[in-house]
């Protein structure tokens, strides 16, 4: 009977586990730039005292879908989206660099750029950009130097001001944090990359499959439906069981 009970109770624990995981991708399907999280199930082995004869079912999520989403125009000279590989780099809130693919960017009052969460875009010394206010117009080449013509200058009056700092790692040496942003796994310090090419006026949408997504959550609640029935069942015959020891 334990047995019974501890399959289905281990199998509902890692089904909410699994649930969770989805979860998370549809609420970011609107999230510009988001990388979805796959999710696997695999058995584990139950170690202890005497030889490891259970195995439980272990769901987990291996690492991100890092495919690119789809790029679409904006026409807003803040927005920016990498073509192809690539990562910006900001500073989160914890003072270290993270990498993100959202690109919708905002200058603060004091004339910072951030990112839609409100941390500092970097440039490629991995200092915080400064934009000069006011200005006229504002652009971000393919290379990723931002551009600006302050208020009163000519049309040709275009100055560099900074140049994003834009990295290519290897994304198997990538892993994501607790606050969305990606990291290198070894702690290493993040190189520039020149290959990195971007297009201002665009962002990428969110990777999320919606219908895929969705399925899968269908799918893991009538999991976790049959195993709170099987936990109730056991809960029956055990009843029976000790009823037919009384009677006897």
């Amino acid at each position: 009977m334990d047995n019974f009970l501890y399959v289905s109770m281990s199998g509902a624990k890692e089904t909410m586990n699994a649930l969770a995981i989805h979860s998370n991708n549809l609420a970011n399907a609107s999230k510009t730039g988001f990388k979805a999280s796959f999710e696997q199930a695999r058995s584990m082995q139950v170690h202890g005292q005497g030889l490891p004869t259970r195995v439980f079912a272990l769901a987990e999520s291996p690492g991100q879908n890092f495919d690119s989403g789809i790029v679409h125009d904006t026409g807003r000279e803040l927005d920016v989206a990498v073509e192809g590989e690539g990562w910006f780099v900001v500073k989160s809130e914890a003072g270290d660099e993270g990498l993100t693919r959202s690109g919708d960017f905002n200058i603060t009052a004091e004339g910072f750029l951030i990112d839609a969460n409100g941390q500092e875009v970097m440039d490629e010394t991995g200092n915080n950009i400064y934009i000069p206010m006011p200005i006229e117009k504002f652009n971000i080449r393919k290379d990723g130097m931002i551009e600006v013509r302050p208020e009163g200058a000519p049309a040709d009056g275009m100055e560099d001001i900074a140049k994003l700092k834009l990295v290519n790692p290897d994304i198997k040496d990538l892993m994501r944090g607790s606050d969305g942003l990606f990291r290198r796994i070894d702690g290493q310090p993040l190189q520039v990359s020149n290959d990195v090419v971007v297009t201002n006026g665009a962002l990428e949408s969110s990777n999320v499959n919606l219908s895929s997504e969705l399925t899968s959550l269908i799918n893991l609640q009538r999991s976790f439906e049959m195993q709170v029935k099987m936990m109730k069942k056991a809960e029956e015959i055990d009843k029976s069981s000790e009823s037919l020891l009384r009677m006897s």
